[in-house]
Order: C-alpha cells, then sequence, then structure tokens
C-alpha cells in the first residue's frame, strides 16, 4: 500500500513478531511495578486470581478486537467501526477524539517521568521540562522516520522491560512453594468462594484489568501489518497471553519471597522481591529498566493517536492535512506534528494525574461503544466477515462488563475523574459542533471508496 488516490499512503511493512511485541510492550509497563503492591492490599497473597481474572474479562474486549482487525484493517480503529456500524458521524468523532486524548495524557505524564528518572540515573542537572521535551521531539523523530523504525524501537523497549519482569521471576523461582496463595487480607482461607472473597476477587479484577488494554493500540497500526486479516487476531491473542503468563508468575513469585503485608507497604514491591531474593543483583539497574518501560509506553501511544488521526481523516471526521503521508516515509508527518505541539504543552502543564484517571473512564466507553458495534456489524445482512469471527455473546458479554466498570469506577466515590471525564467529552462535542467535522460530503466520499474497494 504505497499510493492510494494518487497520493502516498501508510505502508505495510509490519509482520506478526513486530505487532504481537507492540501489544505486549503497550500491556506491560512501569505500572506493574508498583501495582503489584496495590493488588497485595486488595488480595493479599492471591494476587495471581485477579489477573486471571482480569485477562478473562479484558479478553472478551481483545477478542472483539480481534474479530474486528480481521474484517476492518483500518488505521481509524474505534472511529472507523463505530461510524460502520451507527452511520452518526458526531458519535464516530466522540469515540476517536476520546481515544485520542487517553494517549495524548499517557504521553505527555510519561515523558515527565522520563526526564525524571534520567536525570536520577545520569546525575545531570537539567530542567525537566527541557528534558521531557528533547524526549518528545525525539519520539517525533522515529515516528516520522517510518513505522517499521518505530516498532523496532518498541521491541528493543519490549525485551528490555520483560527482561525486567522476567529477572524477577527467575531469581525468586526458587522460592515458589512457600507461601499459601490463597491469604486473603480478611482473613480467608480460601476453602470455599465466600460472598467476601468473590467481591476482593472482583475489586483486585477491576485494579489489575487495565493491564490488557493495549489491543486499541494494535488495532490503530492493523492498516500497516501485512496480512493484518490473518495477522492481527493471532497477535492481539498471542500479547494478551504473554502478558497474562508473565504477570501471573510476577505475581506469585513476590508473594513467594516476601510476605503480602511488606510487599503492600513497600514503595518499590518488585525492586523489594529482587533485594530479598538476589541481594547481590543491583538494583539500581531497575531505574534504567523503568525508563524504557515509561518511554515504551509513551511511544505505543504516540503511534496508536498518530494513526488514529490519519484514519480519522480519511474518513472525513477531521481536516484532510492529518491525513497526509510523507512521500517517502509513508508516515501521516501533519498528525505525527499536531501531536507533538499538544503534547509539548500538556507536559509544561505539570502533574495532570486528575486528566489522566479521567481517560480511563473515556476508554472504557469506548470500549461498550466498540462491542455493541460489532454486535451491529454481526447482525447486518450483507456485512463482509472476517477471516477470525466469534460467537455474538463475547462482544455482548464485553460491553457488559465493560458498562460494569465505569458503574463501579463512578461508585468507588472520587467524583473527580467522572467530573473531568465529562467535561471532556462535553469539550469534543463543542469542537465537532464549532468546526463542521464530519462534513456529510466528505464522508459520503469515503463510503463510496470503501464500497468500491
Amino acid at each position: 500500500m504505497g499510493t492510494q488516490d494518487g497520493h502516498a499512503s501508510l505502508k505495510r511493512a509490519v509482520g506478526f513478531p513486530q505487532v504481537a511485541l507492540f501489544g505486549l510492550g503497550s500491556m506491560l509497563g512501569a505500572g506493574i511495578y508498583g501495582l503489584i503492591g496495590e493488588a497485595a492490599k486488595e488480595l493479599g497473597s492471591a494476587i495471581w486470581i485477579a489477573f486471571v481474572v482480569s485477562m478473562v474479562a479484558a479478553l472478551l474486549t481483545g477478542l472483539s478486537y480481534a474479530s474486528i482487525a480481521s474484517r476492518y484493517p483500518r488505521a481509524g480503529g474505534a472511529a472507523y467501526v463505530t461510524q460502520r456500524a451507527y452511520g452518526r458521524p458526531m458519535l464516530s468523532y466522540v469515540v476517536g477524539l476520546a481515544v485520542v486524548c487517553s494517549g495524548l495524557t499517557s504521553i505527555a505524564t510519561q515523558s515527565n517521568v522520563v526526564a525524571r528518572n534520567f536525570m536520577g540515573v545520569t546525575g545531570i542537572d537539567a530542567p525537566q521540562s527541557v528534558l521531557a521535551i528533547g524526549f518528545l521531539v525525539l519520539l517525533a523523530g522515529v515516528l516520522f522516520r517510518g513505522i517499521s523504525e518505530s516498532l523496532w524501537l518498541n521491541a528493543l523497549c519490549t525485551v528490555v522491560e520483560a527482561f525486567g519482569l522476567l529477572l524477577v521471576i527467575a531469581v525468586g523461582v526458587s522460592y515458589w512453594g512457600s507461601a499459601n496463595l490463597l491469604e486473603f487480607p480478611a482473613g480467608e482461607s480460601g476453602e470455599a468462594l465466600s460472598g467476601s472473597v468473590v467481591l476482593l476477587v472482583a475489586q483486585g479484577a477491576v485494579l489489575t484489568f487495565f493491564s490488557f488494554i493495549g489491543f486499541e493500540d494494535m488495532l490503530n497500526v492493523s492498516e500497516e501489518v501485512r496480512e493484518p486479516e490473518r495477522t492481527m487476531p493471532k497477535a492481539i491473542i498471542a500479547a494478551m497471553l504473554a502478558a497474562t503468563a508473565i504477570y501471573i508468575a510476577v505475581a506469585v513469585t513476590a508473594v513467594s519471597v516476601v510476605p503480602w503485608r511488606e510487599l503492600a507497604e513497600a514503595p518499590g514491591p518488585l525492586i523489594l522481591v529482587v533485594e530479598r531474593a538476589a541481594p547481590w543483583f543491583p538494583t539500581s539497574v531497575y531505574a534504567g529498566i523503568t525508563i524504557f518501560a515509561v518511554a515504551n509506553t509513551a511511544l505505543v501511544n504516540y503511534v496508536m493517536a498518530s494513526r488514529l488521526l490519519y484514519g480519522m481523516s480519511r474518513q472525513g471526521l477531521l481536516p484532510e492535512a492529518f491525513g497526509r503521508v510523507h512521500a517517502t516515509r509513508h508516515t501521516p508527518y501533519v498528525a505525527i506534528a499536531a501531536l507533538l505541539v499538544i503534547v509539548v504543552a500538556l507536559s509544561l502543564v505539570g502533574n495532570i494525574g486528575a486528566l489522566a484517571a479521567s481517560t480511563v473512564l473515556l476508554l472504557l466507553t469506548v470500549f461498550t461503544v466498540v462491542n455493541i458495534a460489532l454486535v451491529v456489524l454481526q447482525s447486518r445482512k450483507g456485512e463482509a466477515k472476517g477471516r477470525f469471527e466469534i460467537p455474538r455473546v463475547v462482544p455482548i458479554l464485553g460491553a457488559a462488563l465493560c458498562a460494569t466498570l465505569i458503574v463501579v469506577r463512578i461508585a468507588e466515590g472520587d467524583w473527580a475523574a467522572p467530573l473531568i471525564a465529562g467535561g471532556l467529552l462535553l469539550a469534543i462535542l463543542v469542537l465537532y459542533l464549532v468546526t463542521g467535522a464530519g462534513r456529510e460530503g466528505r464522508i459520503d466520499a469515503f463510503l463510496e471508496s470503501e464500497s468500491a474497494s
């Protein structure tokens, strides 16, 4: 795919290993280093159960995305599927920009974390904002260079961050069997799954659910994947299963080496595990590994957001300029440059933690809409099927679960995130109306070209 309508377009240059590592890198991240401690507070030594339950829960939506990728391997991702299913430009616009918002807050947050950790490791005394902006410019340069280069950098970062987790497993595997893996904080022994234990597991699963949501990022690069109808479903499922295996092994290792009560209070739970199991290992290495993990999260989100803007432009939901592709690099350079301006501004704002937390609700809303969209498309007569089809009950359950998680997150009592999420949705709607996005002429032309192909 080198040209499209006489213009340069995205190039299918990505194979299964790269896209699978892209998904795994999106799921693994620096968050797991602290998440283990938070999960221990909720579930005691039974953290592994939360990862199993949350993986099964996330897999429902993951399978929906795998099926969608085999049907419609488009850069527009959720926005494309929403438009195809409902035919409502406003809804498609809101869904697309909601996903973009989640990516932007992540990129901006991670840029400051990278800068802070880099100063700690190297001892460089420089303004954090300067280092953060330098990191963002570097990322933009890699993205402009090409999708292959972006995904090879992602592969390197993924291997490094996976090494950090595999090291925990390697030094602590000899401790396996030394701890009761069914000891809950409330004192239940696990002989029977009482109502209180089920509630604890549910709370833990909500906490760990977001460790598996890399499938949205993967869908947006499907237009650059070779044989996406076959490759994407396998890559999505492989990434989720690999992440699950690593998470469960890390969880079992952590509570086997360090009593879960200590783990819950430790500022760096996995670093404490390594200190106990392998005191000879320089734990300062983990600061360097964290830089790769955090940088990878920013990279993955930058790739996703740029392809989503490109796809939405091709659909007629955003200005045509965002759909421009460089003639030789085959990358959406206008989208990459526009995002750079926004994330640099966000990185200078400072603490945007509340904004980042609110985008979790936006993502859950998007997942609900996309699952229902797949049900609509599966029910539509004449709609082409993909290489990977799933029973209709899967997206129905996926939508129900994501909607339930939205209720759970709101019921936690922290109203800041829901209010900010609502404000973002309102802002996106206003932007849609003010800019006149989704003009029917461009959308109709896009749909006609899709029908012709």
